[in-house]
């Protein structure tokens, strides 16, 4: 998960793709990067951190030119380092920068062929590298002179025909334009919209339509799957569906967790699928008669405060805030080390201990992933003085990994994997634990557009939409991820000694 955007104006860009990214910052807090032509030459600055910590005004200076793309970054491949801050950059052929939302389940053997056989070398060990420099090949291969429009969506087939897995993409080509592109099976979301400028019109493509909202772009429609968008510099729009394969596949966790509730994505309301979610809630207590002795229903901020408040209003209970989040603590699910989140949760949150002083609470979250976040938040509501804490998930149980763009690589971090309801519940402390039906979520989701037969659900059923993934590849996918895990310990445990030793 990660934000993408590029606009296309006749005017400076450097402003709008700076304020896009803020808006968009919630999908990705590790790195942020901009990238802006003037015609001439490209500019750019990128870095790790959030926007405002690597983009200040005097960077601003020299972003220049009228067309641009911005990235923020949440890890799910390669390493956490400055060098795979995006807009990637290759100088072969014409100029080409790119930013790249989800995953390539089969990087590593595209990785191994544009070596051998493109003879294309990559500096990092980042995915969205490998998608550039596929590009970037099948763009070389298409025109040896001047880049038409037509073969630039023949480059676009062949991309999707060597890519598998998630990928929404947005490439700056040096005198051609901004071309936006997304996987056959739409997985990641991406939007185009429409602003009027002296002289013409501005488009914009993003991750999520606030970020159109918030600049005052209309809202034209999602990209569709397998579709490539091609605007020129001087703002003339083409599009056109480069797959064979075209079927909308959207990944359900971003309804969620990871979309703002103010975004609408393949025509759905993120507000409308949540506060759904929180009825199918309260209609599943109800179903299974669950006799839990609830004073007052509270949420944990924020992605879960719809939620919450509609099963409170179905089920009759009281609702009320017991929690303040600090809004200067980032998200702890998308923190890249484990060691992060768990300081991170008592940082972030904080609690109104009259609204838990001798209360059963009923605790509600969006989700539960790794368990870490749940068992200490139901620890504050006890240390805030509540008799009994229980504890509903408006979502499913989270027990396989997700391999198109979600940091969940390994079964073995995820707390409900191989798990009964009822143990995990013992495991994050709660007096009683209920989950989300899959069935329910998407229903609830899929209420807003009930043109979308299927969604990508894997981390809850176990089933992969773009049918490349098998146990071999989650097993090594495990072992890197144990790889990784050792290493942040040698880091941990290295760092205790040099502040012990000051």
């Amino acid at each position: 998960m990660c934000g993408i955007v590029g606009i296309v104006s006749n005017r400076a860009v450097n402003t709008d793709l700076y304020d896009a990214l803020t808006v968009l910052q919630h999908r990705g807090q590790d790195a942020a990067g901009l990238m802006t032509s003037d015609g001439e030459k490209f500019h750019i600055r990128r870095g790790n951190g959030l926007v405002r910590d690597v983009v200040y005004e005097r960077h601003m200076r020299y972003l220049t030119g009228s067309i641009g793309i911005g990235h923020v970054r949440y890890p799910t491949a390669g390493s956490l380092s400055a060098l795979e801050a995006q807009p990637f950059y290759t100088n072969s052929p014409y100029g080409i920068g790119l930013v790249h939302n989800g995953n390539l389940t089969n990087a590593r053997e595209l990785r191994s062929l544009l070596f051998r056989e493109d003879r294309r070398h990559l500096n990092t060990d980042s995915d969205s590298e490998v998608l550039l420099n596929v590009l970037a090949h099948e763009l070389q291969e298409s025109a040896r002179d001047e880049l038409e429009a037509e073969q630039v969506f023949a480059a676009i087939r062949r991309v999707h025909s060597r890519c598998r897995g998630a990928y929404s993409a947005i490439a700056l080509i040096a005198g051609v334009g901004l071309v936006a592109f997304r996987d056959p099976n739409g997985i990641r979301p991406l939007v185009i919209g429409r602003r009027p400028v002296p002289g013409g019109e501005a488009y914009m493509v993003a991750s999520e339509s606030v970020a159109l909202d918030v600049l005052g772009f209309e809202r034209m429609r999602d990209v569709i799957p397998g579709e490539a968008i091609l605007i020129s510099p001087s703002g003339e729009l083409d599009a056109r569906i480069c797959s064979g394969l075209s079927e909308y596949h959207p990944c359900l966790f971003e309804y969620v967790y990871l979309a703002r509730p103010d975004s609408r994505m393949e025509g759905i309301s993120v507000h409308q699928a949540r506060l759904a979610m929180g009825e199918y809630l309260a209609a599943k207590i109800r179903r299974d008669r669950v006799d839990w002795p609830v004073d007052v229903v509270i949420p944990i901020p924020d992605t879960s405060r719809m939620s919450a408040l509609q099963l409170a209003n179905r089920l009759g209970l009281e609702y009320r805030e017991g929690f303040i989040k600090n809004r200067y603590i980032g998200r702890t699910f998308i923190m890249p080390e484990q060691k992060s989140r768990e300081r991170s949760v008592r940082r972030k949150l904080n609690v109104i201990d009259v609204e838990f002083r001798d209360k059963n609470v009923l605790l509600v979250d969006d989700s539960i992933v790794r368990g870490t976040t749940s068992r200490q938040i139901v620890e504050l509501a006890r240390e805030a003085g509540a008799r009994r804490v229980f504890f509903a998930s408006a979502a499913p149980p989270v027990r396989f990994p997700n391999v198109y763009g979600i940091d969940m690589p390994s079964s073995e971090e995820l707390v409900a994997a191989g798990r009964s309801t009822e143990t995990i519940g013992q495991l994050i402390g709660a007096d009683g634990l209920i989950y989300q039906e899959l069935p329910d979520l998407i229903a609830a989701v899929r209420s807003g557009n009930p043109r979308i037969e299927r969604f990508e659900d894997s981390c809850f059923s176990g089933d992969y939409v773009a049918g490349d993934v098998t146990p071999e590849y989650l097993r090594e996918l495990s072992s890197e991820r144990s790889a990784l895990r050792r290493e942040e310990q040698v880091a941990e445990l290295d760092l205790r000694f040099e502040e012990e030793r000051l």
